[in-house]
C-alpha cells in the first residue's frame, strides 16, 4: 500500500470514527422520554404540579409533595439520566413519610419539562430547580437538603458548588460519575478496538467543564454524603472514591457492598434509607455541622 494513501486513509477512518462517536456521546448522557410511569397519588401522597422557567425561559415541570406531618426539612431529588422524574420517582416516594418535603423536576426534553437536553442547559435547570424551591413560600427556606443519583449527582454537585450555602443543610450523591470526560473514556475502554486510544479519543469526543470533581470541593462547608456499590457496572466504583478523595470535610463516603448502579434506595427494606434519613437528620439538629471537625466527616462506612 501506497504510504502516503494508507496514512490518508487511517487519518479519514478516524475522522470519521471521531465523528459517528460524538453523535453518541449525547445519548450516554441524556435519554429523556415523556411517558408517565408513576405518580404521587398511587403511593397516597397528595402533591402540586409545578411549573417554572429556566434561565432562557425554558418551561420546566415538577412536583411538590408535602410532608405527612410537621416537615422536617424539604428533599429536592436531582434524577438520572433516563426516562423522566416519574420512572426515579420509586427512589425517593418514602421521604414524605419520613417527615419531609419533597420537591423533584425534569430537567429539559425530560417528562412535560419543554426543550431538548444539552449540559449546558440541564445545568442552568438545575440551579433553577434550587432556587424556585429557596423562594417557594410556605417553606423553611434555611432547612433544605439536596439528594441527586448518577447524572443527578453530577448535576446536583455542579449547581450546589455554584451557590451560596446558606440555605443548603446537606447533599447526598448516590452513583455519580467523577467527570464527563473520564465516563466517556471508561465507556470507550470497554470496546476492545478503542481502549488503547481511550485517552485522546475522550478528549477529542466531550470537553469536561462542569464535571463534578472540578466543582465538588466548593460544596464544602456543607456537609456531603457520597454513596456508591462496589459492583456498579454502568458507573464505575472508582468514580465515587474519586469524588470522595477531592471533597473536602465534613464529608462522608458509604460503600454499598455488592450493589449495583443506584442500589442503595432501589428497596423499599434497604437500611441506606434509614441511613439517610439519619444523615439528613444530624445535619438539620446541628449534629454534623458545616465546615467544623467532628470526627465524623471523612468516615467510610461500608
Amino acid at each position: 500500500m501506497n504510504t502516503a494513501y494508507g496514512k490518508a486513509s487511517l487519518f479519514v477512518f478516524t475522522l470519521a470514527l471521531v465523528l459517528s462517536c460524538q453523535g453518541c456521546v449525547g445519548s450516554l448522557f441524556y435519554q429523556p422520554d415523556r411517558t408517565v410511569y408513576d405518580t404521587p397519588d398511587r403511593h397516597g401522597l397528595a402533591y402540586e404540579q409545578v411549573t417554572f422557567q429556566s434561565r432562557d425561559g425554558t418551561r420546566l415541570s415538577g412536583w411538590f409533595i408535602p410532608a405527612m406531618g410537621t416537615p422536617r426539612g424539604t428533599v429536592i431529588h436531582f434524577h438520572g439520566n433516563a426516562q423522566n422524574m416519574t420512572a426515579h420517582f420509586g427512589f425517593v416516594s418514602w421521604l414524605p413519610a419520613r417527615g419531609f418535603n419533597l420537591f423533584i423536576f425534569d430537567y429539559r426534553g425530560y417528562g412535560a419539562s419543554d426543550g431538548t437536553p444539552d449540559r449546558r442547559g440541564v445545568y442552568e435547570d438545575s440551579l433553577v430547580a434550587l432556587d424556585y424551591l429557596a423562594t417557594r413560600p410556605g417553606l423553611d427556606h434555611n432547612r433544605i437538603l439536596v439528594l441527586g443519583q448518577s447524572l443527578g449527582g453530577a448535576n446536583a454537585i455542579a449547581a450546589v458548588a455554584s451557590r451560596p450555602h446558606g440555605n443548603i443543610r446537606a447533599v447526598a450523591v448516590d452513583s455519580a460519575f467523577a467527570s464527563y470526560r473520564g465516563i466517556v473514556r471508561d465507556k470507550i475502554a470497554a470496546i476492545p478496538l478503542l481502549s488503547l486510544v481511550r485517552t485522546p479519543l475522550a478528549r477529542l469526543l466531550i470537553g469536561d467543564d462542569a464535571s463534578p470533581d472540578g466543582a465538588v470541593a466548593n460544596i464544602a462547608p456543607t456537609p456531603l454524603l457520597i454513596i456508591h456499590g462496589t459492583g456498579d457496572r454502568v458507573v464505575p466504583y472508582s468514580h465515587g472514591q474519586r469524588l470522595f478523595a477531592v471533597a473536602r470535610e465534613p464529608k462522608q463516603f458509604w460503600s454499598v457492598e455488592g450493589g449495583e448502579h443506584t442500589d442503595a434506595f432501589a428497596d423499599p427494606g434497604s437500611p441506606y434509607r434509614q441511613r439517610l434519613v439519619a444523615f439528613f437528620n444530624e445535619t438539620l439538629d446541628g449534629r454534623i455541622v458545616a465546615g467544623k471537625a467532628n470526627g465524623r466527616e471523612a468516615q467510610r462506612v461500608q
